[in-house]
């Protein structure tokens, strides 16, 4: 009823200046004409003139009718230069915000509904940055006003920023139109006031607040910056901590571009994915998966077979694998690439100094023009009681325990239902070992679809898992994990705990204490990964948002290339596209959002379904479960997310990642020839089954009667 009354109000002021041809008036010659008639009744009745002017202008600007600058003409011509433009001023605000608050109540949610997605980012900068933004729109008389009102009531830039930068924003342009109104017998057209000097000079003026901030910007960099002395010259371009996969890549750029750069790290080259995470746990997964296969071997018309586990080779053969892809990660590579890798602890002394304690007793002090930190996540410990006394295992350390085992763990108990808990599950499970993973929350895989998760879980238990939700581990006590579910408890005896509950960024222990580089959960920094000191970045885990090895190498790119070329161009991380595989089998990948996202976020989607069971690919090779999930902007082929489940889903992805980073929809993919008979002809056949669901009925009616006529 609100937004009826409202939109009733608008119609009819905007009615009633068609009925009454108000329009005559807001001329110049029409104005002039009021001018002339207006000027004696002025001068026995001001206030009442000045009462009526003010409305009048008010609903003109909140109707967001043509002719505001001709009555501001006007306010010059009545009532003089300063009186005029107190007026224009707040009468000019006020039917601003008015158009503004109107076009918010009315359309922001429905335009919010439709395109939320785009707003986010719009409104994100807005937040940033949106006084200067509406500033400089407001110093450019040429650039309509009832478009920024009615534009920026669909944002979500506050009501009162809105009202002040309107205010201080039109000033300068209200004194020009009301000084010239001044003289306004001699005034022709506006067009001789809105000359392309005249506008210039406004462009001129409007850029001041972007001159403003960037001298802002390098007077807090210079008081960020207080209290430390700059060296005269510097040891190197960069020091980098970490030589994970951020590190690896940030380094390695930084010697390209022909920098001299130190690589530290106080354990492995490679970090955690190529020594604890990634590598071995996929490793394992393979070894884990054959066995299943011996097991069930009946499902491709062979005899099952139970398979042997010498547990000890097993992981002798995971940690193989590492071995193989570490040269690729070593010292010697990256040395041969121009890095400078140091053995031993880096600690930030100052914005340009890092002290290293070196792994062969020696301490080396390095001055450099930017620090890059990536210096990853470690395995989060919950504060369980009991739990520190129990010799659990994480992700990192199961392998050296694993590694002294002739067969797999008898009882094992895991904490966590995320991905690293859910692969960890089942590949013991499938090595034999009696698997039992509680998972606090309502459902494992949390981040995912509802389905997804069920069908998570199904794999699990078909390994052997046994999967218990809703129960919140409250004490580890006598080789056993004891929870609460429904009011009620229960234990979970165990010979290996696992604790994966997710990793927490690394913190501590490299001097970002001492420097006072604001930290919550990682370190913290701006779109550009630089954190309080514009010189020290940081990327990959450390700095979150996501954690995943791909992510990391994306980031470090940003970050070294700032660190080095920073002063003369900035890029802003992308994270528009990240893609997330759980290599559970069958596999879970996703790109974009899934429908629980859209649906918390307010985005409008529809969906696309493509189920695994009728693949020829996934038929021959006995892999039917699973599906292709597509969600693409209602009426469009755009492609909003993805989600499949299914045997290599993460390489089937690749291609809805790519479709989404260089704007291909549906229609492109399902015009693209596709292999026969491969597991990535699911990706066609869902953009088939869009293209299904949207054919043209009325016209195949009228083909149908075509090829009828054909036949005689």
């Amino acid at each position: 009823m609100k937004k009826i009354l409202i939109l009733a109000a608008l119609a009819a002021l905007i009615a009633s200046y068609f009925y009454f041809d108000l329009g005559q008036y807001l001329t110049i010659e029409g104005i002039k004409g009021v001018v002339n008639d207006v000027q004696g009744f002025y001068a026995e009745n001001q206030f009442l003139v000045l009462a009526i002017f003010f409305a009048i202008y008010v609903g003109v600007t909140a109707a967001s009718l043509p002719g505001a600058a001709i009555m501001t003409l006007g306010a010059g011509a009545l009532f003089g230069l300063v009186t005029g433009t107190i007026l224009v001023s707040f009468a000019s605000t006020l039917g601003a915000t008015l158009a503004f608050l109107s076009s918010r109540f009315v359309l922001r949610d429905t335009i919010e509904a439709r395109f939320g997605d785009r707003l986010k980012t719009i409104n994100s900068g807005l937040e940033r940055d949106g006084a200067f933004y509406l500033f400089t729109l407001r110093m450019i008389p040429a650039f309509p006003f009832f478009v920024i009102n009615l534009v920026m009531g669909l944002t979500r830039i506050k009501t009162w920023t809105f009202v002040w930068v309107s205010q201080i924003g039109m000033l300068l342009g209200t004194i020009v139109f009301v000084n010239a109104g001044t003289q306004l017998a001699q005034i022709e057209s506006t067009s001789g006031l809105l000359s392309p000097a005249l506008i210039g000079s406004f462009v001129l003026l409007a850029i001041v607040p972007w001159i403003a901030k960037g001298v802002v910007g390098f007077i807090q960099a210079r008081k960020v910056y207080r209290g430390f002395t700059r060296p005269k010259s510097y040891d190197r371009n960069m020091v980098v901590i970490g030589a994970g996969a951020a590190g690896l890549v940030s380094s390695l750029i930084a010697s390209t571009v022909k920098a001299k750069v130190t690589l530290v790290e106080a354990h492995k080259m490679g970090g955690d994915c190529l020594n604890t995470g990634c590598v071995p746990s996929k490793a394992l997964i393979k070894s884990a998966k054959v066995a299943n296969q011996m097991r069930n071997a009946d499902k491709y018309g062979l005899a099952p077979h139970e398979p042997t586990v010498p547990f000890k080779q097993t992981i002798a053969q995971v940690m193989q694998a590492v071995k193989t892809i570490e040269p690729h990660d070593s010292v010697e590579r990256y040395e041969s690439l121009g890095v400078d890798c140091v053995s031993g602890y880096a600690r930030i002394i100052d914005p340009w100094t890092v002290e290293i304690a070196r792994n062969d007793g020696e301490t080396q002090r390095l001055t450099t023009r930017s620090i890059v930190i990536a210096a990853g996540a470690a395995p989060f410990v919950p504060p369980i009681p009991g739990l520190t006394e129990s010799d659990y295992l994480t992700s990192d350390t199961m392998w050296d325990a694993f590694a002294e085992m002739d067969a797999p763990p008898s009882r094992v108990a895991i904490l966590g239902g995320g991905p690293i808990g859910c692969e960890i599950a089942q590949s013991l499970a499938r090595l034999g070992s009696k698997v039992t993973q509680i998972e606090m929350m309502d459902r494992i895989m949390g981040r995912e679809d509802e389905e997804v998760s069920a069908l998570a879980k199904a794999a699990l238990e078909e390994s052997g898992v046994t999967v218990l939700t809703g129960h919140k581990a409250v004490k580890v006590a006598n080789g056993a994990v004891h929870t609460e579910h429904d009011g009620g408890e229960a234990e979970v005896g165990f010979d290996a705990l696992i604790v994966a509950v997710g990793r927490a960024a690394r913190l501590s222990g490299y001097g970002l204490e001492d420097l006072g580089i604001d930290t919550k959960k990682t370190v913290v920094t701006d779109e550009f990964l630089a954190t309080k000191f514009p010189n020290i970045f940081a990327c990959g885990d450390v700095a979150g948002p996501f954690q995943f090895t791909h992510t990391a190498s994306h980031q470090a790119w940003f970050a070294s290339v700032n660190a080095l070329f920073g002063q003369f161009k900035k890029f802003k991380a992308d994270y528009s596209v990240i893609p997330a595989v759980t290599f559970l089998d069958p596999e879970i990948a996703r790109v974009g959002i899934n429908e629980a996202e859209a649906k918390e976020q307010g985005i409008e989607y529809e969906v696309t379904r493509y189920d695994i069971d009728d693949l020829d690919r996934a038929i021959a090779e006995n892999e039917t479960k699973g599906f292709v999930k597509v969600l693409t902007k209602p009426g469009k082929d755009t492609i909003l997310g993805a989600t499949i489940v299914s045997m290599n889903a993460g390489e089937m992805l690749a291609e809805y990642t790519l479709a989404m980073k260089h704007k291909l929809g549906l229609n492109k993919i399902l015009g693209t020839i596709h292999p026969y008979p491969t597991m990535a002809e699911g990706n066609k056949f869902a953009a088939g089954e869009w293209k299904k669901a949207r054919k043209p009925e009325k016209l195949l009616e009228w083909v149908e009667k075509y090829h009828d006529w054909r036949r005689g």
